[in-house]
């Protein structure tokens, strides 16, 4: 039996930890008519290779697909910021029925002599793949004419969900490294899945320098093509969005040899053993003791204040919602950090092996959810009276409208939540957020209703109750 109402077809996407079996159904396509949450395929490549800030982003495609932006992935820069813009070649009708090739040649000519960037990246959308441009063709015969990388990012919305458009993306930065010479000053790693969303690269990376690390390049938070190009020479990659990043890893492990490990830089536990398990890579002494130095120093800044709010949430339940399964793993145990129960945990891409572990490290009882809809996630959150739910932002008007508090954990956040300050900022949202008096008045007018009705119900005459009004 299901646990909520779910569409058939669905079967199998929803489990309950201790009475339904697991892992769950997952990596598949999304039902059609269910309204998933899961975005396309161009929407997966346009948020992994926007954060390079100096490269220049050509949508092939209706005008609308361009609207999905830097703005979207809210990333910021210290430096270059043509990534900010939003370049398309708008195509009409007339191009749909004669081929907009030529069209994008004009248009990738005309921006490279205007911006000279060092590199473009050029999406293809849905209609591009239903008419049949030869993307691949007119981005060769341009970065020959041109001397510059103009790359082809294949991610036309129906090939699949996000994850395809993450291996497009990946596929695309793989033609960029290993182009430039690099000899790194020291011990080196680069930083995968990392984009530096609120600024929160600052807030992690000056850790590593300060353990002797150099970092080559982050893919693709605040990067620069130059960065990208001379990615192979570091000696391991730091992988922290597992689900965006693994694919270009692996990749990079196959040809030049270069390790990878999975980190998370979200809670004071994940974020201190990203640490430990650099300096336990290279093996150094010196580095080691300067890696518990700085995870003593920032525990102990930022706890007092961790613990403060800590008092005021403690106890509360929280649903977690997101878009890959390591942030939603790194969210279970910074909600432990503070004495809260997570009893809804789901993403829109996780896969078997995610969801194994999720369900190693989630209480009895805890619903695991796989590219839930917006009436499974209703339902889940009455049934397991959830006091806040932590999501994108399509899920946000959600909550909203059940009077339950939100907390904006995705990309287009504006307040850092990575490293020790980041976790302190995490914890003050929540408490701020989950104690606001707001969610008191849908409380207040549902007894005033539920009055109404008494009244109406014991003397058979309607009155209106009015609510008190407060200055």
């Amino acid at each position: 039996m299901s646990i909520v109402n779910i569409f058939e077809g669905r079967e199998g996407h929803i489990a309950q930890k201790g009475e339904q079996s697991l892992p769950l159904a997952c990596s598949s396509d999304s039902l059609a008519g269910a309204v998933s949450q899961r975005a396309c395929v161009y929407s997966g490549a346009r948020v992994v290779l926007n954060p390079i800030t100096d490269a220049l982003h050509l949508v092939h495609g209706p005008i609308g697909c361009a609207s999905y932006t830097w703005d979207i992935r809210g990333s910021t820069s210290t430096g270059p910021d043509l990534y900010r813009n939003s370049f398309s070649t708008d195509m009409k009708e007339l191009d749909v029925i004669f081929g907009g090739e030529k069209k994008l040649a004009a248009a990738i000519r005309e921006l490279a002599h205007k911006f000279k960037p060092p590199a473009i990246f050029v999406y293809s959308t849905c209609i591009v793949g239903i008419i049949g441009d030869d993307l691949t063709s007119i981005c060769k015969k341009a970065g020959e004419e041109l001397g510059i990388p103009v790359l082809p990012v294949k991610s036309e919305g129906f090939r699949g969900s996000k994850n395809e458009g993450y291996k497009a993306a990946c596929n695309a930065l793989a033609e960029l490294i290993g182009v430039r010479d690099y000899r790194p000053k020291g011990p080196s790693i680069n930083l995968l899945g990392e984009y530096n969303v609120a600024c929160d690269l600052s807030f992690v990376k000056p850790f590593f320098e300060e353990m002797g690390l150099e970092v080559v390049a982050t893919f693709t938070g605040d990067a620069r093509v130059e960065e990208i190009e001379r990615a192979h020479t570091a000696q391991l990659n730091l992988v922290q969005c597992s689900g965006s990043m693994t694919y270009l890893a692996k990749k990079m492990e196959e040809k030049y040899g270069i390790p990878y490990r999975r980190i998370s830089f979200f809670g004071l536990q994940d974020m201190s053993a990203a640490l430990r398990t650099a300096a336990e890579f290279f093996g150094m002494a010196a580095m080691k003791e300067k890696a518990e130095e700085i995870i003593c120093r920032e525990t102990e800044r930022v706890r007092p204040e961790i613990e403060a709010y800590r008092s005021r949430v403690a106890g509360k339940k929280a649903a977690i919602y997101m878009g890959g399964a390591a942030k939603a793993v790194s969210l279970v145990k910074a909600f432990q950090e503070l004495g809260m129960e997570v009893v809804i945990i789901g993403t829109q891409t996780g896969g078997r092996d995610d969801y194994q572990n999720i369900a190693y490290i989630v209480k009895e009882g805890t619903v695991i959810i796989d590219d839930a809809n917006p009436l499974e996630l209703k339902e889940l959150l009455i049934k397991q009276k959830a006091d806040l739910l932590v999501a994108g932002v399509k899920e946000r008007f959600l909550a909203y409208k059940m009077g339950i508090a939100f907390c904006d954990f995705n990309h287009d956040r504006t307040t850092s939540f990575e490293g020790y300050t980041g976790m302190m900022n995490f914890a003050r949202e929540v408490s701020i957020t989950i104690n606001s008096p707001v969610w008191q008045l849908p409380v207040r007018r549902a007894n005033l209703v539920d009055r109404r009705m008494n009244m109406e119900i014991m003397t058979g005459v309607s009155n209106d109750i009015q609510e008190p009004c407060h200055s």
